[in-house]
């Protein structure tokens, strides 16, 4: 039976009470600086981050921090975050239409590899187009410089799908004018949930994993999991159970998905000689053979991970949706080091 762990935090949302070191230290973990204010009432999360939150979860995915991209041309990416367009609705219907992503706090830490335009509410058949605004119009002069980003007809249920990863990339090093969107046919007015922009992007700190290692995990932790005990009834080391519950923490109101993750943990004894399933250095060998002969000469080999997989979560931050994978959150294997 897992071992329910109920980590107490002081999470104290909006009530203006410094969050605990644990609190903290969680969070600095997750790569957050700050506890997620909870997001407005009926935020809801686009389907298409839910699809690929899903797709990782498939029994047979293997371990990776890249998200699951099927279909889709871009670097490896291991966040996807939605934005909203920002400024004041236009009730008026039009063959243009600008729009404005508030994306420099990502671009600031975090390396762009694919930014998606999503738009509904159009005519099917009806071609769009986005343009990346490279120098806004002077009022009574000039008009503005642009650069087409890509050009799409309308599904039958009246979306668009544009590619606007070359203005995100510009963004990086150059002023953030907007998007402008152009509709042929009739004049067009597409509302605020319904023009959402995606981008994914890489925080640099996956670590290269070999395939050989992401194949034999589920191998190893099969092993790990069986219960292994020395003659005078110690454990020899292993992996136990322990679950972390959002919940329980109160990190509910802004984490959707998943309700807890099961962490796991090392424990047990590293004994002389040491089993081929304890995963053992070198090192730790050789460190095992002088403690059997000198306890007082160094310690044994302690029990620590020697495999980690990743996990996804799927959480809300002032109206972004945020798809985020986490790399060495889940113990798989156990040894001596």
């Amino acid at each position: 039976m897992a071992l329910l762990v109920m980590v107490v935090l002081w999470a104290a949302a909006g009530s203006g009470v410094r969050a605990s070191p644990a609190e903290e230290g969680l969070l600095r973990v997750l790569g957050l600086q700050r506890r997620p204010r909870p997001p407005s009432p009926g935020t809801l999360v686009p389907p298409e981050l839910l699809d690929i939150y899903r797709r990782q979860q498939a029994p047979d995915t293997l371990d990776t921090l890249d998200l699951p991209l099927p279909g889709r041309y871009t670097r490896s990416a291991n966040t996807v975050r939605s934005f909203t367009h920002i400024g004041n609705e236009d009730d008026r219907a039009r063959r243009k239409f600008r729009l404005n992503f508030n994306v420099t706090d990502v671009l600031a830490t975090e390396t762009p590899t694919l930014a998606e335009l999503h738009l509904s509410g159009f005519q099917a058949g009806q071609r769009v187009l986005v343009h990346d605004i490279l120098q806004p119009g002077m009022k009574g002069g000039d008009g503005p410089i642009l650069r087409i980003l890509d050009s799409k007809k309308a599904s039958k249920n009246g979306s668009v799908l544009l590619d606007v990863t070359p203005a995100v990339e510009r963004w990086t090093s150059g002023t953030n004018h907007g998007l402008l969107v152009e509709v042929e046919g009739p004049p067009q007015r597409v509302k605020r949930d319904l023009q959402m922009m995606f981008l994914f992007s890489d925080d640099g700190k996956s670590g290269p994993r070999g395939l050989e290692e992401l194949l034999s995990r589920k191998k190893r932790a099969a092993a790990q999991g069986k219960k292994h005990r020395r003659k005078d009834g110690r454990e020899i080391c292993r992996r136990h159970p322990l679950y972390v519950n959002f919940k329980a923490v109160g990190w509910d109101d802004w984490i959707v998905a998943p309700p807890g993750y099961d962490a796991y943990y090392c424990h047990g004894d590293c004994p002389f000689p040491l089993a081929d399933h304890l995963n053992s250095t070198n090192h730790a060998i050789v460190q095992t053979l002088v403690h059997s002969v000198n306890p007082n000469a160094v310690p044994k080999a302690c029990c620590v991970p020697t495999q980690l997989s990743s996990i996804s979560m799927l959480y809300l931050d002032e109206g972004k949706v945020v798809l985020k994978n986490y790399q060495d959150m889940t113990v798989v294997g156990c040894g001596c080091r």
